[in-house]
């Protein structure tokens, strides 16, 4: 059984105070998801905005009781994400900062491009985006149909193609990209692009939930890459692309399973907080509701303790957001069950949660994606 220690302890009640905030943020996010700008100020948002930033291109890192932050570990990422969202997920993924891009960035990046990359985010609150997922492939880097094509003059490639379901991407400045440079599982690179460029189109797609992330439909058309902006030229073939890839998301999925724990979380606060309102078995509702978020609860704190050992490790991290994502679902629609019938239209908060959680199921590789990964690591003997 994990236990925090102190410093996390501290995070996590400070955490727990920003999520307050955001609760009452994502409402108005909900209603208005481009008034984003406004809340840039929020402790919440100002903490979000250094995660996945290394430490060496932080000024300064947060200090909290005599500790220090960088949310540069994940099991540091998980304990505050879990309290943010808690307060509400689509307010914390609208939040500034390197997210995504940052962890592909700190993998793949050279030191002259990390240098370029982080800067950005050392005056003032700066969205990123990364492009992965397509409209007619999914995440299936064998099907990848963007492509990143060298010019003549060998210095810069242009990039053209599509992706789908990408967060932030109309309000971002920068971002990455995964393109396709040749055949075979070798032939795929991650470059950094900035927005403001021609043949950048950015659309937000309409949503239900989640909609303070702006989601996007993102579309290149030969959008100028220099070739310093590609991602991973130092490394081996085979230590870039789609096995950074693999090496990046195995560090977020604990924070995303976290995101789906809160979520779940709030709707058990508000079935503790409306106890008279609930119908029939509510009380043994509750008490369910409870025991199986201490047992996922743990379940992603192991996930994250085990990335932060070894980032290719990332079997318990799929388990951990698989059962996170389904709790969340599973806790949001028994909560509006409980409140009797017209509960969508008499509470806003569970009816909103419900909303979101549904979302998280498509964040980062769906169940039947996580439940492959898993059964992976029990045939290699590394889940026993």
């Amino acid at each position: 059984m994990i236990e925090l220690d102190d410093r996390l302890r501290v995070l996590q009640r400070a955490a727990r105070e920003w999520g307050d905030e955001l609760e009452e943020l994502g409402a108005e996010l909900d209603h208005d998801p481009d008034g984003v700008d406004r809340f840039t100020d929020v402790s919440a948002f100002r903490y979000v905005s250094r995660m996945m930033i290394p430490p060496e291109y932080q000024d300064s890192a947060l200090r909290l009781s005599g500790h220090s932050f960088h949310g540069d570990r994940a099991l540091e990422r998980v304990v505050a994400v879990e309290a943010l969202g808690r307060g509400d997920a689509g307010a914390f993924l609208a939040a500034p900062g390197p997210s995504l891009s940052g962890g592909l960035v700190a993998l793949l990046g050279d030191t002259a491009q990390q240098k370029w990359f982080f800067e950005h985010f050392s005056d003032e609150p700066v969205w990123t985006f990364l492009g992965l997922t397509e409209p007619d492939h999914g995440s299936d880097a064998s099907a990848m149909a963007t492509t990143l094509t060298p010019d003549p003059g060998g210095d810069r490639a242009t990039l053209t193609g599509e992706k789908r379901y990408v967060g932030n991407a109309s309000r971002a400045r920068l971002g990455t990209v995964f393109a396709r440079t040749g055949p075979g599982p070798l032939g795929v690179s991650a470059v950094m692009v900035r927005t403001g460029i021609p043949g950048f189109h950015a659309s937000p797609l309409p949503t239900i939930g989640l909609r303070g992330a702006r989601i996007c439909a993102v579309r290149f058309d030969g959008v100028a890459v220099p070739g310093d902006q590609v991602l991973g030229r130092h490394l081996r073939a085979s230590s870039r692309g789609m096995h950074a890839a693999v090496r990046m998301f195995n560090q977020f999925r604990p924070g995303v399973a976290a995101l789906a724990l809160g979520i779940a979380q709030a709707a058990h606060d508000y079935l503790s907080q409306h106890r008279s309102d609930l119908g029939p078995g509510g009380g043994h509702a509750l008490a369910d509701m409870e025991d199986r978020l201490v047992d996922t609860r743990q379940l992603v704190w192991r996930a994250a303790a085990d990335v932060d050992h070894d980032p290719a490790r990332g079997h318990l991290a799929s388990a951990a957001k698989a059962s996170a994502a389904r709790l969340a679902e599973e806790t949001t629609l028994r909560a509006l069950e409980l409140l009797g019938p017209g509960a969508r239209f008499s509470h806003p908060r569970p009816e909103k949660l419900a909303r979101d959680a549904r979302g998280v199921e498509f964040m980062e590789g769906t169940t039947h994606v996580q439940q492959l990964n898993v059964a992976q690591g029990v045939v290699t003997g590394r889940i026993g």
